[in-house]
């Protein structure tokens, strides 16, 4: 009798520990469910971001991704396009430029070359970009000889 109750014992133990472990593992399978859900959802694709005033400072830009259980598929987010950036190859794309070459008498305007150094949030920007400008005054050569 003494047998039959520590067998008894043994097996509401044993009973007890595998309601457990299946408690814990349902609620890990529901997990994995939701996180599956959300893979569905692609990946944010931004806009360029538009200044709220001017062509730069504080403005805003728009967000869409797809997916079918995804709960928000647009969303508006803050951003800020810096005013000492070159707008000229747009306002999110920083640019390191090299010094201005040598004067085309040709054309009377020089060049210089600039590298990408940084894009603001998922911008597109060239690897490199070319800038223009008036040479400005071309000083006349004397001619030598006359007095």
């Amino acid at each position: 009798m003494y047998g039959q109750k520590q067998w008894a014992q043994v097996a509401v133990m044993a009973l007890l520990v595998l309601t457990v472990m299946a408690a814990e593992g349902g609620g890990k399978a529901e997990k994995a469910g939701k996180k599956e859900r959300k893979s569905d959802c692609g990946e944010w694709q931004w806009s360029v971001c538009v200044a709220n005033e001017g062509d730069c400072g504080l403005g805003t830009r728009e967000g869409t991704r797809t997916g079918t259980d995804c709960k928000q598929t647009i969303k508006t987010q803050r951003c800020k396009i810096p005013c000492n950036w070159k707008k000229k190859f747009g306002g999110e794309c920083k640019y390191d430029f090299e010094a201005w070459g040598e004067c085309d008498l040709a054309t009377g305007k020089k060049n210089r070359t600039g590298v990408l150094k940084r894009a603001l949030m998922d911008a597109t920007c060239a690897a490199t970009v070319t800038a223009t400008k008036p040479c400005g005054k071309i000083p006349k050569t004397k001619l030598q000889g006359k007095e």
